[in-house]
């Protein structure tokens, strides 16, 4: 793996990862993703961020340092701007290749690197605005940017560059291949990567919108040529592009009817069905949907991963959670769904809820409870008793269109 030359003195050590493991454990990565360190070098040399032994990662990070012409021994310093384990795993052996290197971060990430790696030497504590001076000219300055998304997170500014490093900030899922820059993708290119962008942010970042606003805010009198996250894309044409991507994402988060709030006019329909009775309500509700113009996504619970509700349910002012009554409480799957959208804050959203029961209904008390944190405002829910009659897919209907005329109001 080569070096990615950001300027005569910054360069990126990217590694792809296409390991078949989940991203923090819980998040599908099909198309991989990528890690990205960066050596800056003055008089003395910084490392920032590292890499986990996650697939190839070391060797890939090594081959990179080494077409840099760097050997170990010779970084000073290692800037840790975020600590979680996919940046920091493989500290016991970069500090074995590099005892010499000083490990630089926040106070609460200098704790992380003792309770994580139990390290206690070689450790400098940096505050907000101060800078780290790495000779001929080349000065750090580093910002605290708390909880994008750990509280400990910090950017790294190099003012000679105009080069801002953000970690996990502006990331993406997706592998990159032998081209990193946003210059080297296509138009279709990029399309497939902001959609794992989307995904990436409604995963990983969504739950702490409000700092991602208030970290672009800190930044914005810098004059930033280059974005350089540690996942995906290094923005180096067009930084403002991603940026604006992401304070549309932090938009959001906060519901239609809230100030400043933008979520897309579209319905994210989430469903699960047992013998099919619920799957024909559905069916009625979207042509409901459709009939009024709005566009719609669809995800079946169990069946696909939470990662991909995740990212339409985000984007989308209004949601159908559609499921059956199950043993007089709401369909485990579903119920699973709607915990992860109270992890997640999935608030603001405009809600109609359906479903068929068997014997007796019983969902209802079990839904409402789970849902009251998310200061959704719902519709009137509409269950049945066993199969659909054409009374009840006329009903069903005529709520998709209610719920799609809410939407396009933006109620």
């Amino acid at each position: 793996m080569k070096a990615h030359t950001i300027s005569d003195s910054v360069y990126c050590l990217h590694a792809d990862i296409t390991a078949s493991d989940l991203f923090e454990g819980i998040w599908p990565i099909p198309q991989g993703v990528s890690l990205n360190s960066y050596i800056v070098k003055g008089e003395k040399i910084a490392l920032i961020d590292l890499i986990r032994d996650w697939g190839s990662a070391p060797t890939q990070f090594e081959d990179a340092l080494k077409d840099t012409g760097i050997n170990f021994d010779q970084v000073d310093y290692l800037i840790l701007n975020h600590l979680e384990p996919d940046h920091t795993g493989w500290l016991r052996e970069f500090r074995q290749k590099s005892p010499k290197a000083e490990i630089v971060s926040t106070s609460k990430g200098i704790n992380l690197v003792k309770s994580f790696y139990k390290a206690e030497d070689g450790l400098r504590v940096v505050k907000d605005g101060e800078t780290l001076d790495l000779g001929k000219g080349k000065i750090l300055t580093f910002r605290e940017t708390p909880n994008i998304h750990w509280p400990e997170t910090m950017v790294t500014w190099d003012s000679e560059s105009g080069t801002l490093f953000t970690c996990d900030a502006f990331g993406s899922y997706g592998i990159l291949g032998d081209r990193i820059f946003d210059d080297q993708f296509s138009q279709a290119e990029h399309i497939a990567y902001e959609k794992e962008c989307l995904r990436y942010y409604a995963n990983i970042v969504s739950s702490f919108s409000a700092f991602v606003e208030k970290a672009v805010e800190k930044v914005s009198g810098l004059d930033i040529k280059c974005i350089a996250p540690s996942h995906g894309i290094v923005w180096r044409s067009d930084p403002k592009k991603i940026i604006t991507r992401y304070l549309k994402y932090a938009s959001y988060a906060k519901g239609p009817s809230n100030p400043g709030g933008s979520a897309e006019k579209e319905i994210a329909v989430i469903w699960g069905s047992m013998y099919g009775n619920t799957k024909q309500g559905v069916d009625a509700v979207i042509r409901g949907i459709v009939s009024e113009g709005v566009p719609y996504s669809i995800h079946r619970v169990p069946d696909e991963n939470v990662s991909w509700v995740l990212m339409d349910v985000y984007k989308s002012a209004g949601l159908v959670i559609a499921m059956p009554t199950y043993e007089y409480a709401m369909f485990p799957p579903m119920a699973n769904i709607l915990d992860i959208f109270r992890r997640k804050h999935i608030t603001g959203k405009t809600v109609l809820r359906i479903g068929s029961w068997g014997w007796v209904g019983g969902a209802k008390k079990e839904y409402e409870a789970a849902i009251e944190p998310l200061k959704w405002t719902s519709l009137e829910s509409l269950e049945w008793a066993g199969a659909p009659g054409e009374d009840v897919l006329k009903g069903l209907e005529e709520k998709g269109r209610e719920l799609a005329r809410a939407v396009l109001a933006g109620k």
